[in-house]
């Protein structure tokens, strides 16, 4: 069971500052089906990271990525597989079955999904809330963020699940979106990814307009006039 502990273990929350690792937590998946370890069982948790993005690149791409939007989404991935892997070898020396997510896979190209919403395990860590973008929303980096997530057997703390959406009435990301992918309404808990994006035509969009950028992965419009992203870039240049 999952929720056994009461607090991190010491080597966690020393290893999470070693590697500034800022925001993180525990999300219960014992209700959800997750890959499986190498046991064939479903793993009950799963540690949640979420690493900032740059705010002053964030904010510059309200009128479509640019290649150093390109290259610090590359930077940030490749940060959060290598965080992720290391955490998983020091859950396995602790003698904990462990299994890293990578970042921005996808396992699935037709329905353009991976193996498991990086997203889930966040809003059950209590990490954030899904806004209308369809993309995690946190307090100290609004959506400007990327995700990790480690799956793994050992009993830790699990957070509070974010239920409730905190966007109120803004329609901002809805609003400039090219693709007019975004459907408006607010997530909650249990919603379909469907229900609040056309991934298809997003999808479509982002490769017919910025396939130089990753062959359209890219475009980020949305989460760039986020006003929880935009609070960050103001403190930066205050």
């Amino acid at each position: 069971m999952p929720t056994i502990s009461t607090t991190f273990p010491t080597w966690l929350t020393e290893w999470m500052e070693a590697h500034k690792v800022t925001l993180w937590g525990v999300a219960d998946l014992q209700d959800l089906p997750t890959p499986s370890d190498q046991t064939g069982k479903e793993f009950p948790l799963a540690i949640s990271l979420a690493i900032p993005m740059n705010p002053q690149i964030m904010g510059r791409i309200h009128n479509g990525p640019n290649q150093a939007y390109a290259d610090e989404y590359v930077r940030v991935n490749n940060h959060i597989n290598q965080l992720s892997t290391a955490l998983a070898e020091v859950l396995k020396t602790r003698g904990f079955q462990s299994w890293p997510l990578a970042a921005s896979v996808r396992s699935d190209p037709v329905k353009i999904k991976g193996d498991f919403p990086h997203k889930t395990a966040a809003t059950r860590a209590g990490l954030g809330w899904i806004g209308r973008h369809c993309q995690l929303i946190t307090r100290p980096y609004g959506s400007w963020v990327r995700l990790g997530t480690v799956f793994s057997d050992i009993e830790l703390p699990c957070g509070s699940s974010v239920e409730k959406n905190f966007c109120g009435s803004c329609m901002s990301c809805v609003e400039a979106c090219p693709a007019k992918a975004l459907k408006g309404r607010k997530w909650y808990t249990g919603s379909a990814r469907e229900e609040i994006l056309d991934v298809e035509a997003c999808d479509l969009w982002k490769k017919e307009h910025y396939f130089q950028y990753h062959k359209g992965h890219n475009c980020g419009i949305c989460s760039s006039v986020c006003p929880y992203g935009q609070k960050v870039l103001k403190k930066v240049d205050e």
